[in-house]
């Protein structure tokens, strides 16, 4: 069985990964509408090796008849158009910070919480942030061996996370360099290029920013609602993957071989952790990868019941569009896509 799918933002950088992945992964499709505003209606994007899709108006589309409704066209433009596609019966993943917190809108991660698909009653599922999502993945098989009671996190996050205009900042900035051109600086607070920025979202009131906001608040509602998470968020001059040098602390002991075990085996993650020169792996070798990496995996020294690691995810992907694509595919396995969905039902949709 086919399925009737629409990408949402196709225009942009996760929603051209979301055609590519679709593609790649073969996920069932009968029907596919590339979407995006207005203004963009008409051009193409590709969606596969053969096959070539006019872009569509989100705002006059139609989603009745349509399952599944990718999108990823910023939070504003979620807010009011999820609802719609969800009212016509299509059912919603949103890539964008829209719902994430919103009761009664499950907030999933495949690989930790695939079962809170069926908590989706407003047939609307959110995609969490990108450095939560490569984090959750990591995290889960340690939390179910060892409870972890605290995260503290520093992420270190490509400019892709910023879209277009923030990869096209750093490429001016950096060739700019050479020729000795005073930096031209929009996207962010200060000059990317050779530099780093300890600023992702806005600010407040506690001192943290939305970003390190976002990856405590959205890990306890994947994870598990008691832990409590740390987070400094930082901008730096990478294209795309985002790293994680994360520490946690458990409430039981910690066995670094059965960390070990329960990494290798975990989905969605691979453990390359060699204590020799180039035995870890940096944000350029996950690029247009779907797994997590994790390195640098230790025993945490100054905490009881602590472990330290590095971990590494091409944002674009597990962060992003892969995570969408897996939740679709996880919305098919468990028979929640259709027009017999119970989801749809649920929602008094359709």
């Amino acid at each position: 069985m086919g399925y009737k799918v629409a990408v949402v933002g196709a225009t942009g950088a996760v929603g051209r990964e979301l055609l590519r992945i679709l593609d790649e992964r073969q996920f069932p499709v009968d029907a596919i509408a590339a979407l995006a505003s207005g203004r963009s209606v008409g051009r193409e994007v590709s969606f596969g090796d053969k096959k070539v899709l006019k872009i569509q108006n989100l705002e006059t589309f139609d989603f009745t008849g349509w399952d599944l409704a990718l999108f990823s066209p910023g939070a504003a433009v979620s807010a009011v158009y999820a609802p719609k596609a969800a009212a016509q019966g299509c059912i919603v993943v949103d890539n964008t910070s829209q719902f994430r917190m919103e009761p009664g809108i499950p907030l999933v991660v495949p690989e930790v919480n695939a079962q809170a698909l069926h908590k989706a009653k407003r047939g609307i599922i959110a995609n969490p942030n990108c450095s939560t999502a490569q984090m959750m993945v990591a995290l889960k098989p340690l939390h179910d061996l060892f409870h972890i009671e605290r995260v503290v996190v520093s992420t270190y996050q490509a400019v892709s996370g910023s879209g277009k205009a923030g990869m096209d900042e750093l490429f001016n900035q950096t060739k700019g360099s050479f020729v000795h051109d005073a930096p031209e600086i929009t996207q962010y607070t200060k000059q990317i290029a050779f530099n780093v920025i300890p600023h992702i979202d806005r600010f407040m009131e506690d001192g943290a920013t939305k970003e390190e906001w976002k990856m405590a608040v959205e890990t306890r509602k994947i994870l598990d609602p008691d832990i409590k998470v740390l987070a400094t968020c930082v901008r730096v001059p990478v294209f795309i993957g985002h790293s994680e040098a994360i520490s946690i602390e458990c409430s039981k002991p910690v066995d670094l071989k059965k960390a070990r075990h329960a990494l290798r085996n975990a989905p969605g993650v691979i453990l390359r952790d060699e204590r020799e020169d180039g035995g870890y792996v940096t944000p350029i070798e996950c690029v247009g990868e779907d797994d997590t990496y994790v390195s640098r995996l230790r025993i945490d020294p100054t905490v009881e019941n602590g472990l330290a690691f590095w971990c590494v995810s091409d944002n674009l992907r597990k962060g992003a569009a892969l995570n969408a694509v897996q939740i679709a595919e996880s919305l098919a396995e468990q028979h929640l896509l259709g027009p017999n969905s119970p989801l749809v039902k649920a929602a008094h949709i359709g």
